[in-house]
Parts: C-alpha cells; sequence; structure tokens
C-alpha cells in the first residue's frame, strides 16, 4: 500500500499537480517552474522532490542545467495510471489554462538571470 499512498499524496498539493500540468507540455528547469508558480526555489525543489519520489518526476542535466520532466511511470503502476489520466484531466481549469498559455512565453535565459 505504500507505493500508492505516496504517489496519491505527491498529488494531493495544488502546485504540484500543476507542476505536472506544466511539465505535460515541456521540460522545464526549477527557475521556469517557480517563475510560472511565483513560489520560492526552494518550495519547488522541495514539490519536485515530492513527485520525483513518488515516480512522476525525473530529471536530466544539461550542463549546468536541470531539466525535469515526467516519467513513463514505470516505476509505479499507480503514477503510470495517474499520469495517463492526468493529460485529459483540469484542462479546463481556469488556473491551468493560465499556466499553460504563459508557457511559451517563459524564457529561462531571462527568468534564471534574475534569481
Amino acid at each position: 500500500m505504500r507505493p500508492f499512498i505516496k504517489v496519491m499524496k505527491a498529488l494531493s498539493d495544488p502546485n504540484r499537480v500543476k507542476i505536472v500540468k506544466m511539465l505535460q507540455h515541456k521540460m522545464m528547469c526549477v527557475c521556469e517552474l517557480q517563475g510560472a508558480l511565483g513560489i520560492a526555489q526552494p518550495t519547488v525543489s522541495k514539490h519536485l522532490k515530492i513527485l520525483e519520489d513518488a515516480g512522476i518526476v525525473g530529471f536530466k542535466k544539461d550542463g549546468l542545467w536541470v531539466n525535469y520532466h515526467l516519467t513513463d511511470g514505470r516505476s509505479s503502476p499507480y503514477a503510470a495510471s495517474l499520469l495517463g489520466n492526468l493529460r485529459h484531466w483540469l484542462n479546463d481549469e481556469p488556473d491551468i489554462v493560465e499556466l499553460t498559455q504563459r508557457l511559451p512565453r517563459l524564457n529561462r535565459f531571462e527568468i534564471c538571470a534574475k534569481n
């Protein structure tokens, strides 16, 4: 039961759900996620760690960048199932619509230079 609870807890926070919804569209660094959500960098990092531990989010290093992406859910059937369903859920939610409309305008070089 522990793996199931870990996935459910990971997706029980609105900011973590927003992170998942943004990562459905593109890989993002912490600075981009911070800029989109308007929350502190340590908070974003904490959310990403919880999502990573649940098998929902992974990362790849690219030079100085650490790019976060959604996993394929192989590490957990619960993560796989919820990731599949989340692709279709909440797309009409006003917060999600606003975030996804802003994604193309997020420039990591501008955002990260400010931090």
